[in-house]
């Protein structure tokens, strides 16, 4: 049996990982599209995606679906494995991603001229629209968490819940070859315990082999304080304190839902303002959607909640639909709430209330979710004075605050205290993946100190026999 790293290797992005049994079963865990800054969107494959026999899917955002639609376009006629939450986001983020692409399309084709068709061609390979999403989204199998899938009879797969977003599951890939099984354990995105909304990471059984995520592999969260009291604070600040308008750029789909059931937490204490809260974004609409179908999946605090009252839905909440909606609600005359995104400010909704309110003195910007180099929501944690918007400058008078409660992703301790669970003594190899270079060298430093020699950072295309 071999392992090959096709993704997510010395990156956060891209997650990918074909397992190869001796039979010539092939089974791809995760089919990830490439964020990196620079990099192009897809490259292509280093594998027949025709000769694939299964996909398994650990949870629907980009980084670890984007890729599925040009898996389809390009041979591949097999299902997909994954839980029922993920199948509807990932529905919703594909198909915003194929929306995404056709308008990266039209610019293209609009801004090069004809001597540059081939600079267009390079530009949009890779770049999947609308009908090659319907293809892939069909062929998606949901199965329920920590109950064993037998797609043929010598392989098991199992997902386990993981946190991280809703429907995000270990997926746990058992092989019996030659009369012995093997485990293959795959992290996915391991979430936070008490996190809002959500159930915490269940602990992962014991495997011979485990791929694990890094992310935050050399950080901590560092707000100690409850979701609760810090959006309690700094409304009261902006919103009471002075008629200001607080703008909170969220990722659509985990992140804003777990804002809004703080919100509404607040709401059933009396303890939020009666002022207007608008979600300005589409995609987070519908996402929000999905959330409430799938109640049984949230925690059971979350639960318990919607037994008497909505999880999301609370006095003065305006979901935004239109775009001259959204243009209203920047201008709103009086104190408010304005979750819109994107998270990092490249693109969106967002990028209208960044031009509108970051020269105002009473708007202050509350960014809780992580901004990659170079973007405009990273240059604003930073503390730039200026920032430049489609070439114009801006300067930053409005109040920028930073916090790192609502973020999904388990830190040091949460990816140690996941490992933990690993006798180490049965445990064959350790996969350090999903994380950028000083990230995985710090965790698998951490690794080898609590008793993990075996921890390894596979490089790109690289193989292991298992």
């Amino acid at each position: 049996m071999k392992l090959t790293f096709l993704g997510a290797c010395e990156q956060v992005t891209g997650s990918m990982f074909l397992l190869e049994l001796e039979s010539g079963y092939k089974i791809l865990v995760d089919c990830g599209a490439n964020l990196e800054s620079g990099e192009p969107f897809h490259k292509g494959f280093k594998f027949e995606p025709s000769e694939l026999n299964l996909v398994v899917l650990t949870h629907a955002h980009i980084d670890h679906s984007g890729n599925i639609p040009n898996l389809y376009h390009e041979g591949y006629e097999g299902k997909i494995l994954c839980t029922l939450p993920t199948y509807y986001l990932s529905t919703l983020l594909l198909y915003d991603s194929a929306s995404l692409h056709q308008r990266k399309l039209n610019s293209a084709h609009k801004n090069h001229h004809r001597k540059a068709k081939r600079g267009v061609k390079n530009f949009t390979q890779g770049l999947y629209l609308e009908p090659q999403v319907k293809v892939a989204v069909e062929e998606f199998l949901p199965i329920a968490f920590n109950q064993p899938f037998f797609p043929i009879p010598e392989v098991s797969v199992t997902l386990i819940p993981a946190g991280h977003l809703l429907g995000a599951g270990y997926a746990i890939i058992e092989v019996t070859e030659n009369g012995k099984k093997t485990s293959i354990g795959f992290s996915g995105d391991v979430g936070r315990w008490d996190y809002p909304l959500l159930p915490d990471p269940q602990p992962m059984p014991q495997v011979d082999y485990l791929i694990c995520e890094s992310t935050y592999g050399q950080r901590l969260h560092q707000d100690p304080n409850e979701p609760e009291n810090i959006l309690e604070d700094i409304i009261y600040s902006t919103c009471v304190e002075s008629p200001g308008r607080l703008i909170i750029p969220a990722f659509s789909v985990g992140r804003t839902q777990a804002l809004l059931y703080t919100l509404n937490k607040l709401y059933l204490k009396g303890k939020l303002p009666p002022i207007k809260v608008f979600v300005d974004s589409p995609l987070a609409i519908e996402s929000t959607k999905v959330y409430e179908r799938q109640k049984r999946f949230l925690n059971d605090e979350a639960r318990s909640i919607s037994e008497n009252d909505d999880v999301f839905d609370f006095e003065n909440l305006i979901f935004v639909e239109k775009n001259t909606e959204s243009k209203q609600a920047s201008n709103h005359y009086e104190p408010c709430i304005i979750i819109s995104s994107s998270g990092m400010l490249e693109g969106g909704r967002i990028q209208y209330h960044v031009r509108q309110n970051i020269q105002n003195a009473y708007a202050t910007f509350l960014m809780v979710g992580f901004a990659s180099e170079g973007t405009l929501g990273r240059k604003l944690i930073d503390g730039k004075k200026t920032i430049n918007i489609d070439g114009k400058d801006f300067n930053v008078v409005a109040r920028i605050v930073k916090t790192d409660v609502f973020s999904g992703h388990g830190d040091q301790d949460d990816l140690l205290k996941f490992v933990g669970f690993q006798d180490t003594k049965k445990l064959k190899k350790l996969f350090i993946v999903h994380g950028d270079k000083p990230s995985m060298a710090a965790f698998k430093t951490k690794l080898n100190e609590k008793g993990y020699p075996q921890a390894v950072i596979p490089q790109y295309a690289q193989s292991f026999e298992l």
